[in-house]
């Protein structure tokens, strides 16, 4: 499903761009999804992290979340179940991987800074990495309406940004920024050094994040103690195989 290219690509660098996965029906179906659960949560919106001991920060301060998307529409299966995602995803941690959580992140205006940060606890030997990200486009990313950011080649490294920088909120002088239209999808290795910027517009950037760990791993969601029967009905074998369920 990758090319030897982009497999290359992605080693190299750490991240991978997929292109417009999305269609823009699919992406306004989305869209139009999230906003009903943000609407019927409301102050529990992603409120399955805080329930989470792997999340260390359930709760950001100028961002919207929404967490365990898994059981909450059919919209949300091509999230964790595209097979070029699936690919990126398997080139990155191995054959033995699963989906670790699916959730939401809108960036508000004026806030949704991140520290550049790694998603794992320490620096890894290369090639022996244990966690893979993909991020899903739910509008541009643009310059100025917090792209997230990336140092690439980052994950090659044996230092953390937190290690490295005086001030990980800084701009590194070799981060570039996911600039691409609504409905793309980035594979990015984890332990690549990353973070959100400040969205500089008037409107959310928004974004689903399907997060994938090494088989050996805890999920950030139990997908087990959340999984429902109409969504274990729904998604077939391997749907189950990738939830772990």
């Amino acid at each position: 499903m990758l090319t030897e290219q982009e497999v290359s690509f992605l080693d190299t660098y750490g991240y991978l761009n997929l292109g417009q996965v999305l269609s823009p029906e699919q992406v306004k179906q989305t869209n139009d999804r999230l906003a009903e659960l943000l609407e019927t949560e409301g102050d529990n919106a992603g409120a399955e992290l805080a329930e989470s001991k792997y999340i260390r920060h359930p709760k950001e301060e100028g961002a919207d979340r929404l967490a365990n998307l898994v059981n909450k529409g059919p919209v949300f299966d091509i999230f964790y179940t595209h097979p070029r995602v699936l690919a990126g995803i398997e080139a990155v941690l191995g054959q033995h991987y699963k989906l670790s959580s699916l959730n939401y992140r809108a960036a508000k205006p004026n806030k949704g800074l991140q520290k550049l940060h790694v998603d794992w606890k320490n620096t890894v030997a290369a090639g022996s990495y244990k966690v893979c990200n993909s991020i899903w486009l739910l509008d541009d990313f643009t310059a100025h309406n917090g792209a997230t950011r990336i140092v690439p080649a980052s994950h090659k490294l044996s230092i953390l940004p937190d290690e490295a920088m005086a001030n990980p909120n800084d701009k590194h002088p070799d981060e570039i920024r996911i600039i691409a239209p609504a409905g793309s999808v980035f594979i990015f290795n984890s332990h690549v050094w990353h973070g959100g910027t400040t969205n500089q517009t008037a409107h959310d950037r928004r974004s689903i994040h399907s997060y994938f760990c090494t088989s050996e791993q805890p999920q950030q969601i139990d997908q087990k103690k959340y999984i429902t029967r109409e969504t274990l009905d729904r998604i077939g074998e391997k749907g189950r195989r990738i939830l772990d369920v």
